[in-house]
């Protein structure tokens, strides 16, 4: 199964998430949509999952939760926009985590790309697939799973095409 990961858009749909998202079976968007259609255009490539971040204010948006579980597989994903520190997590993710014990957690707001196991979860950041912010990078994340074998591929959307930014991590969940 393939999932792509997408997080804080900022009301910018980068036409490099269509190829690169092509194939998913389902895309998580970790909140900072922009405009609510953004979100229509990526379900027009699969089936979206989204939750609000913290730019997320049009009345549009109050019918996106603040976090989301999903099945992807034989694996439960948690979709949160602002975790905190994964060591430290806030209270909304926090409960969802010791609740549901998921195998995934996907969230956004730092604009940091990353992925880190801790305690047996994986946890990805996909980074800001919005307007450049700082220095940091402009990406994406593919997800696939096999099993409880999970691989995430980061993406970098700076060039003509979305390019694999380091190399794939992966983790037998």
């Amino acid at each position: 199964m393939r999932v792509g990961l997408v997080s804080d858009t900022h009301g910018l749909l980068d036409p490099k998430l269509a190829p690169l998202f092509a194939g998913c079976e389902r895309i998580l968007h970790a909140g900072d949509v922009g405009p609510p259609d953004l979100l229509d255009v990526l379900a027009s490539i699969a089936p979206v999952t989204a939750v609000r971040g913290n730019n997320d204010h049009a009345p549009a948006f109050a019918r996106l939760p603040e976090t989301a579980l999903v099945e992807a597989g034989a694996l439960r994903v948690l979709v949160v926009h602002d975790l905190g520190p994964r060591n430290r997590p806030k209270p909304p993710a926090r409960a969802r985590l010791a609740g549901e014990r998921p195998e995934i957690v996907v969230h956004g707001h730092s604009h940091r790309p990353g992925a880190a196991v801790l305690e047996g979860t994986l946890f990805v950041n996909p980074g800001s697939a919005g307007p450049r912010r700082f220095r940091l990078p402009r990406s994406a994340a593919v997800l696939s799973i096999r099993g409880r074998l999970a691989e995430v591929t980061f993406y970098d959307l700076d060039g003509e095409a979305p390019r694999p930014r380091g190399a794939p991590l992966a983790a037998a969940l």
